[in-house]
């Protein structure tokens, strides 16, 4: 009779910790979504914030990287992008600028379940004349109590990579010398193997398959891979799951979501 007892206490042991273990990890999972938004324009021409929010909502993430972002220009009608679709989707916003233009601003956006410890906007080197870029990153705590770092970029687009290849170089200076653990995530404008993509690799791991790639680029027909989301250190993250979303309207470019882990130090 007590060897049954011992069994069934053993049991109801095991199962509490293997539930109470699930919980715990399942607090340290982060779904992250990169997603260049296209000024909030859509590809039929016209100009539909609900259509790009569905494409967020559906996903559910917990941070969003979005890059090609208006902060009341004209084309956007004057609307402030992120916090319109920060209120569509519930999520909180946050607009850092890289430029004037249109009568507004240009630049990154942040999308977050989880509210702000600190932000800041690093100015990303460029040659006179081509297009400023920046990269905005925010620091938060997860569920799990644990507090990260999460950077949104968007790398300059012209076929000379000089100005890849600086601002990649400035993203390596800055943001790896975080205490905390960090994700990349952005528009990156170069495909891997790239001149680019390698520098950022040799500091950050890659979310994505190099034996079997998920091109993002166009919406219509990916053929390329331009958006990405990376970590940093290896040791502090794991994939769980990676997902080209596909959606021929709310943008050219295909959203990139990827599910990671948290891992113990």
């Amino acid at each position: 009779m007590k060897t049954k007892i011992t069994i069934i206490l053993l049991i109801i042991l095991f199962c509490k910790t293997g539930w109470s273990q699930t919980k715990v990890e399942s607090n340290k999972i982060v779904k992250v979504l990169s997603f260049n938004i296209l000024h909030g324009a859509t590809t039929k021409g016209d100009f539909d914030l609900d259509v790009i929010a569905n494409v967020i909502k559906k996903t559910k993430p917990d941070f969003v990287a979005m890059q090609e972002v208006d902060y009341k220009t004209n084309r956007a009608h004057k609307y402030d992008l992120v916090t319109e679709l920060g209120w569509r989707t519930k999520l909180i916003p946050l607009f850092a600028k890289a430029m004037s233009y249109d009568g507004g601003e240009y630049g990154e956006g942040i999308l977050s379940k989880y509210s702000f410890l600190q932000t800041r906007n690093v100015a990303l080197p460029f040659t006179p004349g081509n297009e400023p870029r920046a990269a905005l990153e925010i620091i938060t705590i997860i569920p799990s109590k644990d507090t990260i770092a999460f950077v949104a970029t968007h790398l300059d687009h012209l076929n000379d990579e000089s100005d890849r290849i600086a601002q990649v170089k400035k993203i390596n200076e800055v943001f790896t010398s975080s205490k905390y653990p960090t994700i990349l995530a952005g528009d990156l404008n170069a495909i891997p193997g790239s001149s680019p993509i390698n520098i950022l690799e040799e500091v950050w791991s890659p979310s994505y398959n190099k034996e079997n790639l998920k091109h993002t680029f166009p919406s219509d027909n990916p053929t390329e891979k331009l958006d990405y989301v990376m970590f940093f250190p290896h040791n502090r993250w794991k994939v769980i799951e990676t997902e080209v979303i596909i959606d021929t309207i709310a943008s050219d470019h295909c959203a990139y979501l990827v599910t990671l882990e948290l891992l113990h130090e």
